[in-house]
Parts: structure tokens; sequence; C-alpha cells
């Protein structure tokens, strides 16, 4: 039978600074009172339980009701003879003689021992050790509400002390009841900052990624055993946050993290396992400065394998996180993250360089060298995964944000090529303008500040848009429904789009869009729009519908609207309004792509690929020495032989050529898959993983594969070369071997089938023997 305490969502929190185990150092110690305070019950309940029975019978009938007949109410049991306090000493080497017996009357109601615990006659040991436990907790409890000074924290200790006390009178088994239990939020802390590993560090070497699996395991160490501010004080410090929200979370926290630690018949979850983004974000900041200053502080007490560790990578791991921790688009806070690779949302591709040479930015850090060679493990995985080799990337990654390699970011953002929004993304990072989604307010007192922005939109608008009725637009600017997008510069307002969203229809009607004369060809109508779609993204609305005149169009469509409209005419009928001599324009948003960084991140994509095509042509033109030998009589040589010709990209022609009949090559491909699907040890491969089955399989295998998939994809004539059947299979066994250990038989399984499938594909002369 389970026993229950319901705390309120907002009730005032359990636990106490210096009464619950504090945050553990940098270098992983926990608070020493606390773990010795852990401790000194731990030894306590050691010694209760080892005692004799009756000593038990008398500790439980201190917290049982009398069931003497009659109506007695006495609900505990007292010694006529309590101990001294404290007690006298005991002799070395002599036994505490037992002095409890059944019969001893209760102080209070004067009925004996035996009517308060008549109902534990017979219990098992097991039942009553873990009453014992509770007993002591329920002691602890008491101690520690008389101690405490914050009254919000005393009040949910005494919930506490209740509940464990009626599990004793019960026999019951104590839950912490609330409207919600855990998980309160996905994903787990735990989950966002591994999907932030994936995310950011997938493509390093084995022993970089290593690295930064450790740092993660480190920061998540960290939250488990931190010590949360009570809520008067985050009010102190942060008048303006959101107290409630954080009480809400910070009682939750104490209950089910902080106080089970020492009171251990309490049910006990870790912090990042039942907590996401919304208790990280309130605690961030704080954590990140004080483990920064600890470990400075603590440097030269740190074993020297982990003093690079924890003083270089970890800040750099800290800044990082917390830029995802806070951005309000991040895609690791997403609960289907990478959930496979049809239905994944993660721009993983792309080269982001915020993110990518994670390792390479660390001043002293540990950075592989160009002419260090990869390990087998990661050989095999840049094969898999692409033609190019991860050490190539990380090379080419590592000369463009070199900037002694490359021109300065201003110099380079402003070039004859750079992208339209560039020169107004470098202003808007300098300070120079600034943008705010403002609107009018008939609940709310005026800003002033607000209002004449308001005015300021409605004078550029007007100027800018001559045919439209200036009552017209000072109507809608000045609509509550109407929000508005601003552009500010040096304190005014110089452009701007006004909006009406409708939520309820899935799309937002752009109204007006303008910058001032004087401001125009810089960049800001193009950024203007780029912040107004990620706005919308974060408020889950992914369409736009706009009415554009003949001066317009051109602009829209460089925005990347359409006269095909995705919203269905039923959504929108009705709800926009209609223009005469104006075209219908629509655009829908990707919310997994950052618009206001989009044209950096393709230009970082195509400077990649710029210095990567320069790399081969330079080994293509390369001069090597002639051949000399047929001076020497030599009359034929294989063109293997030939120095240079493989870096062209020659291929011998053999019995690894391809099929060019089609359907011969159908038939072969069919007859080695059959082959493999009837092999013994192909059963693991059969069908996709199943996410019950296999935990975290879809984090950590992008690109999944299997045999019925492969069948699929030979049907509709898919592998068009042997090239992509050859890839596929060759997945299948990759994807086993990265999620499996060695021992498994998974990878036993597959390392035989990739065995057996290569002979196949020999005996059809599709590679060479």
């Amino acid at each position: 039978m389970a026993e229950s305490a319901a705390i309120a969502q907002g009730s005032p929190a359990v636990g106490a600074a210096g009464s619950a185990p504090a945050a553990p150092g940098v270098a992983g110690a926990e608070g020493s009172g606390a773990a010795v305070g852990s401790a000194r019950i731990a030894v306590k309940k050691a010694q209760l339980r080892s005692s004799p029975r009756l000593k038990k019978l008398e500790k439980l009938g201190l917290y049982s009701s009398c069931k003497a007949e009659g109506a007695c109410k006495c609900n505990g049991w007292k010694s006529q003879n309590p101990p001294p306090t404290p007690p006298p000493p005991t002799p070395p080497r002599a036994e505490q003689p037992i002095a409890v017996n059944l019969l001893e009357p209760c102080r209070s109601c004067s009925h004996p021992l035996g009517d308060h615990v008549t109902h534990l006659e017979n219990v098992s040991e097991e039942v009553m050790n873990r009453l014992l436990g509770i007993a002591l907790d329920v002691e602890y409890l008491y101690t520690c509400v008389h101690k405490e000074e914050d009254a919000d924290t005393k009040q949910v200790y005494f919930s506490l002390f209740k509940l464990l006390r009626k599990c004793i009178l019960q026999m019951g088994r104590p839950v912490v009841e609330a409207l919600e239990s855990p998980p309160f939020e996905k994903p787990s802390i735990e989950q966002g900052v591994n999907n932030f590993v994936q995310y950011k560090f997938s493509h390093l070497p084995s022993k970089e990624r290593q690295t930064i699996v450790e740092l993660a395991k480190m920061f998540l160490n960290q939250i488990n055993y931190w010590q949360l501010e009570t809520p008067s004080q985050r009010r102190q410090r942060v008048p303006t946050d959101d107290v409630a929200g954080y009480k809400i979370n910070y009682t939750r926290w104490l209950c089910y993290c902080n106080v089970p630690q020492f009171c251990d018949s309490l049910p006990r979850y870790e912090a990042t396992q039942i907590f996401g983004r919304t208790l990280l974000r309130s605690v961030f900041t704080v954590m990140r400065k004080q483990l920064l200053e600890q470990a400075r502080q603590e440097k030269d007490k740190l074993p020297p394998e982990k003093r690079t560790l924890i003083l270089t990578h970890f800040p750099k791991f800290l800044s990082m996180l917390e830029e995802e921790v806070y951005s309000p688009n991040s895609p690791i806070w997403s609960e289907d993250f990478m959930v496979g690779s049809s239905g994944g949302q993660i721009p993983r591709g792309s080269f982001d360089l915020k993110s990518t040479c994670f390792l390479c930015a660390f001043e002293g850090g540990e950075k592989r060298k160009s002419s260090e060679p990869l390990s087998h493990e990661d050989t095999k995985k840049a094969r898999v995964i692409g033609d190019i080799p991860m050490e190539l990337i990380n090379e080419v990654m590592s000369t463009i944000t070199d900037p002694t390699a490359m021109l300065g970011p201003e110099t380079s953002l402003l070039s004859a090529h750079s992208a339209r929004d560039e020169a107004a993304r470098l202003e808007e990072r300098r300070g120079v303008i600034e943008f705010h989604v403002i609107g009018n307010s008939l609940n709310q007192k005026p800003n002033k500040k607000i209002l004449m922005w308001l005015v300021g939109l409605q004078n550029v608008f007007s100027h800018q848009l001559p045919r439209m009725p200036k009552e017209y637009i000072t109507r809608l600017v000045f609509d509550p429904y109407h929000k508005t997008l601003s552009l500010i510069k040096d304190g005014r307002v110089i452009g701007g789009i006004c909006f009406r969203m409708f939520p309820s229809q899935g799309f937002t009607e752009i109204v007006f869009c303008a910058v001032t004369s004087n401001e125009q060809v810089k960049g800001y109508g193009t950024h203007l729009m780029n912040h107004l779609k990620e706005y919308h993204i974060k408020h889950e609305i992914l369409n736009f519908l706009t009415y554009a005149d003949e001066y317009a169009i051109g602009y829209f469509k460089k925005q990347g609207f359409s006269k095909d409209i995705k919203v269905p005419k039923a959504k929108y009928v009705g709800y926009i309004k209609d223009y005469e001599g104006a075209t219908l324009m629509g655009c829908e948003l990707n919310p997994s792509i950052p618009y206001t960084e989009f044209s950096v991140i393709i230009k970082q994509q195509k400077e990649i690929i710029k210095k990567l095509i320069e790399r081969k042509q330079a080994q293509i033109r390369k001069v090597y020495p002639g051949l000399s030998c047929f001076k020497e009589g030599v009359r034929q040589i294989p063109i293997e032989s030939i120095p240079g010709i493989r870096e062209t990209g020659w291929k011998p022609m053999g019995k690894g050529k391809e099929m060019k009949d089609p359907d011969q090559l159908y038939s072969t491909l069919k007859t080695i898959l059959q082959q493999v699907k009837s092999h013994q040890n192909a059963w693991p491969f059969m069908e996709p993983v199943k996410k019950n089955e296999a935990p975290g399989y879809y984090q950590v295998i992008r690109f999944p594969m299997d045999l019925k998939t492969m069948s699929e994809r030979l049907k509709s004539r898919y592998y068009t070369t042997r090239k992509l059947f050859m890839a596929d299979m060759q997945r299948i066994f990759t994807n086993c071997r990265e999620y499996n250990p060695p021992e498994s038989e998974y990878y036993k399984c597959a390392n035989l089938l990739e065995k057996f499938f290569y002979t196949k594909i020999k005996e059809a002369g599709l590679i060479d023997k």
C-alpha cells in the first residue's frame, strides 16, 4: 500500500541551504558536510536494523497509534523512564542491557507497548527494517524543521515529515504526490546535452569526440549535485524573473532529487533526467560562473591529466552550450531530434563555424596534426559518410577560420560577392541597428518610447507607400491586433514590417513592409524579413501571406515568396484583406533554418567547396617525371603504373566495372540480396530497428538501413549502379558495429554477414577478386 502527500505546484520548497548535499567541486568532490550527514544517518540505520526485535518494536512504537480496546487516541508510545540526555557512556566491551519489554506502559495512555505494535507481530524483518529506515528519516526531518529558518522551506519539510509518519502508521511506502509526476519536461537536460554533443561534435575523430563526451558527463554530474538557491534568494538577485515558475521547479527538485539523498526512504531521481531546459536556463549562468571560478581557485589541486580538460576545454564547452541553452531556435531541445534519416530535422550536414572545429579553437588544446594518420575506425567511418576524409575537412575548416589565412570578417562581409543582408548583420552586431517587435495595447499603460516608435513607423509607411491612404496606415499600425517588427537606428525608426498573426489558421498576413528611402540598398529589407521569419518560427507559425503590388513583387521573390500558395484557401479566405491590382504571394518557413545566419552558413559552405576544389586542382596539375622505360626497350606497361594517373580519378577497368544493362544489374543485385537475406546471420538486419527495442538508437545512428528497405529500393529501381547497392549494404554493417559492443551477438553477425556479402559480390564480378 503506497502512501502519498500532496505537494502543490507552487508550494514552498523542501530543503534549505546546509541541510542537503551541496554542489560538488569541479574535481568531483561532494559537499563534505552533507556527505558526513548522509553517512551518519546510514550508520544509524545499519545499527538499528541489526538490533534485537524488541528494540525495533520500541522504536516503531514511538510512531504507532495505540490499538487497545476502547477509544484510545494516543498516536505514539512514550517510555515511562526515558533515557537521560545525553546517555551515559557505555563501558568498553560491555553489552548494552535490553530494558525493553512489551508490558512497559505508555507515559501518555498507560497502555503497554504491546498495544502499540500489535500490527507488527507477524511482519517480516524486511518490512520492519524498511519501516525503521523511515522512522530515522522522520527524526532527521523533524530536526531540520526546527533548524530551518526559511518559512517556506520549513512548511514543506513538515509536509514530508507528516508523509513519512503516516507511512509508518499504515505500513505503506512514501510517494510524493503532485499535479505532475516525473519527468516534468521533455527532452530532459541529459537528453538535451547528449543532443548537443551529437549536433555539434559528431564530425570529430573518435579521440577528440571522447573528450567532448567526458566534458558532457562532468557537466551533468555537476547539475545532479548542484544546490539550487531558494526562491526568496532568487527574488532578491533577479527581481524581474518568473519566481513562481522557478519555485515550482525548485520544490520538485527538493522533493524528488535533493531531500532523498539523505532521506533514502523517499524515491530519488536524477535532476538531469526529470528536468529540462526551463530549469537549466534558470541555473546555467550562475552555475557556469561558479564552476569556472572554483576551477581557477583549485587549479593547483587538480591532477595533471584533468588540468587541461577543466581549465581549457571546459570553459569553451560551457560557452558553446550556453548559446544553445538560451537560443530560442536551438534544435537540440526538439523532442524529435534526429529521429532518423528521413524524419530528422537537424541540419547536421551544414557547416556552422561556431561549432565545427571545437577542439581546434582551444588555446593549447590537443589538435590532430594534418600528418597524423586516422585510426582504422575513423578511416572506415570517413568512407561510409562520404568520399572526403574528415581529416581533410578539419584541415580546411581550420584554414577558413584562421584570420591570418583569410580576410578579416568585416572585409569579407562587405566584399563584392557579399549577401544582401551581410552589411545589416554587421551593423546589428556592432549595435548600430536594433530590431523590436512592438504593438499598441488597450489593456496596459502606454509606453512613451513604443508610442513614439509607432508614430515613426506610421510616417515611414506613409512616405514609402504613397498610394496607401494615410488614415488606413494609421489605423492598422495602432490596431492592437497588428504588430510591427521595427528597425531602429540611432534611436529612431527607419523601417519595419507590419503584420497580423492568425495562429488558429496557421499563417500570418504581412500588411506593410518598407524602409525609409535614404537607408535603402543596405540590406535592411532582407535582414528585416529574416528576423520576422525567426520570430514566427519561435511562435510556431510557418506560413506568410501578403498582397504585393507591382513594385514589391521582386523584393518578395528574393525573400522566398512565390505565387504558389501552400496555405489551403479555406484557411485564409475571409481573414485577410483583398487589394485590387495586387498579387497574392506566400512563403513557407523551414523551422530548421537559422534565417538571420543562413547566408553566412552558405558562404562558409561555398568557401569549403572552393578550398577542396583548389586542393584537388593542385594535385591534378602536379607535374610528374616522364616515362623513361620505353628508351630501355619496354614495349608495354600497366596504365596504373603511370605516375599521377590515379590522382586524376582514373580507376582500373576489369571485373569490377559497372554493368551497362540495367536489367542485368537488377537481376544480379536481386540474386545477391536474396542470398544475403537467406543467410543464417541475417536475422538482426531484416527490418528497421524499433525504438523500444534499442533505446537511443536513432540518436547514435544518423543513417539507418536494413534489408527490407534495400528490397524496397531494389524494386523501385533505385540501385542504378553497384556502388549504391554496396554502400547501403555496408551501411547496415557499419551501423551495427557503431551501436553494439564488439562482444555482442549482433556485432558478430554483422562481421560474418559482411564477409559472406563480399564473397557473393566478387563471385558476381562486381568487384575484383
